[in-house]
């Protein structure tokens, strides 16, 4: 056994478990196992009985509100299972301090993470709160409502249907994030040459109603990651990444964003891959494989992807991830996602189709480069397999056409087709 985020062990009862109780009440729960060492093995405790007393007049105590948990004797009457459920009446305190697991740490939280658990503990939402700013015009929602859904007649009432609009608190702020004009942040886009010390390009959107800012996007990534190729009298498009696939990644980013931080959304444009990171980590209530795999959607912004939606942006809730997984099916290279406490980020590389390669043709692949010549001493260490195999693979993609070869001999390199 090892401690986690969810799981505490303590080998005797004092004071300092009650932070950890504040900490699982506050998000997602969690079990601490006293009479177990640090390093998971069993101590005991002399007296289990006395000791769930213990426990249980040390949380009704001390933890305000009180915290929904339950006690159970394990292993032969040695060691006591305290298990905490995530709670409803958010913040959980101890000692008028809330608490949160960083890792297998128990810390206390900063004053924006306690708001946001104030929040939560009313029930209420960062965009549902009334925006700062009042005096908001909205031309670029209303032609893109116009545009999709036909909606002539523009007011106060279309608002409110949004649940932009009250007449008790006026604007909320994801009206503001809408607005034409407004204080919040937006997108980022770095175009990156042969490294990250070459910077080709940089564009930032934000102040502006984040419509515009996904539509900016778009045309940034338009610029660099689409072309036509003339074939006859016919033009045709053609596209390095599927422009599907990263207008699912940023409204992704837009809608599931937090948005009480002034953090841009970082887009890095690369000649192979995008990277877009969005501040914020997964919304209460859902785990890292359920985002992945579409299993459930927890809608950190409901209001603005209620829009998103209407407008025709995204298609289903929560199905973002599993559509660029399936605009990636055929591609020799997968996109990649990256979940962490503070930051989710998307990878979308250029996509390729597989080439009929084996799983080792692949590894090797990976390793290549379409702009730079690599010889095998920079290829066989990073791989599995020894440097003959690897030789011998390299022929064989030369022989399929997907990589070509240059020089010979000690000179020998190799760039992809």
């Amino acid at each position: 056994m090892r401690e986690t985020r969810i799981v505490e062990f303590k080998e005797t009862i004092t004071d300092t478990f009650l932070k950890t109780v504040s900490a699982f009440s506050n998000y997602d729960g969690g079990t601490i196992l006293f009479g177990v060492d640090d390093d998971g093995n069993i101590k005991g405790l002399p007296d289990v009985k006395q000791a769930c007393l213990d426990i249980e007049n040390k949380i009704n105590d001390s933890i305000t509100p009180q915290p929904d948990y339950t006690l159970e004797i394990q292993n032969n009457d040695q060691t006591i299972k305290l298990t905490v459920k995530s709670g409803l009446q958010k913040p959980y305190l101890y000692k008028s301090k809330a608490y949160k697991r960083n890792d297998t740490a128990t810390i206390e939280v900063d004053t924006l993470e306690f708001s946001r658990l104030v929040l939560d503990g009313k029930n209420i939402r960062f965009e549902e709160l009334p925006c700062k700013d009042q005096e908001l015009s909205f031309e670029i929602l209303h032609r893109k409502l116009k545009e999709t859904v036909r909606i002539e007649n523009f007011d106060k009432d279309t608002l409110k249907t949004l649940n932009l609009y009250d007449d008790v608190n006026g604007f909320n702020n994801a009206a503001g994030i809408l607005a034409d004009k407004n204080h919040f942040p937006g997108i980022d886009i770095v175009k990156f040459g042969e490294n990250i010390s070459i910077i080709q390009k940089r564009s930032t959107f934000e102040n502006v109603s984040v419509l515009e800012v996904y539509e900016k996007a778009i045309e940034v990534f338009r610029d660099y990651y689409q072309y036509e190729v003339i074939q006859g009298a016919d033009r045709k498009k053609m596209e390095k990444i599927p422009e599907a696939a990263f207008r699912e990644a940023i409204a992704n980013a837009l809608i599931h964003r937090v948005w009480d931080v002034d953090s841009q959304i970082r887009v890095s444009m690369f000649d192979d891959r995008i990277e877009i990171v969005s501040p914020g980590g997964l919304p209460s209530g859902i785990t890292e494989e359920e985002y992945l795999f579409g299993k459930l959607s927890v809608l950190r912004n409901r209001n603005l992807a209620n829009v998103f939606y209407r407008l025709g942006f995204v298609e289903i809730f929560g199905t973002g991830i599993t559509r660029i997984k399936q605009l990636y099916a055929e591609a020799l290279i997968k996109p990649d996602f990256e979940v962490s406490e503070n930051a989710i980020k998307i990878v979308l590389p250029i996509f390729e189709k597989n080439a009929d390669l084996t799983e080792d043709e692949i590894v090797v692949y990976k390793l290549l480069s379409k702009t730079m010549l690599k010889p095998i001493s920079e290829v066989a260490p990073y791989v599995p397999f020894g440097k003959s195999k690897t030789t011998k693979i390299l022929k064989g993609m030369c022989e399929k056409g997907v990589i070509t070869v240059e020089g010979k001999g000690k000179g020998t390199k190799y760039i992809i087709s």
